[in-house]
């Protein structure tokens, strides 16, 4: 791989309870607890974090897999939904739900789009084989 851009961030603190800061500063977030996870929830998880940049991600893959095709993707969104939870061997793991919403395009072209921004996608590619990653699409 040709490294055309590198992201650095830094943790300190009490890890999950502590600060995450970028190296341009772009990002300095307080980090929280869940309180689903017995945590005050009074600041941002890494899990939402990388719900934002996957959705993101995913959806400039889309964008590029469509303009490839000509296809106008229209009024087009994509959520993430991450998920953690014990993986039952003494650790955590995650598992994310991505949901494509084209309610300009038929079912059959925006699935086709779907899985082949689900093939493009830097953070499918990273994840793949580790995440169980699952890809819906809707119209609304």
């Amino acid at each position: 791989m040709q490294t055309v851009y590198t992201a650095e961030a830094l943790a300190t603190g009490a890890g999950r309870n502590g600060r995450t800061r970028t190296s341009d500063g772009r990002i300095d977030l307080g980090l929280a607890v869940p309180q689903e996870m017995g945590g005050s929830g009074d600041g941002t998880n890494p899990e939402q974090l990388f719900a934002a940049g996957y959705a993101a991600c995913f959806h400039s893959a889309l964008q590029l897999v469509a303009r490839q095709q000509k296809v106008d993707l229209g009024d087009s969104s994509v959520g993430a939904r991450v998920g953690i939870g014990a993986d039952g061997q003494g650790g955590f793991a995650l598992q994310v739900a991505l949901e494509v919403v084209l309610p300009d395009l038929d079912e059959g072209t925006a699935r086709a789009l779907a899985d082949q921004a689900h093939q493009v996608c830097p953070y499918s590619n990273a994840t793949r084989g580790n995440i169980d990653v699952v890809v819906d699409v809707a119209q609304d």
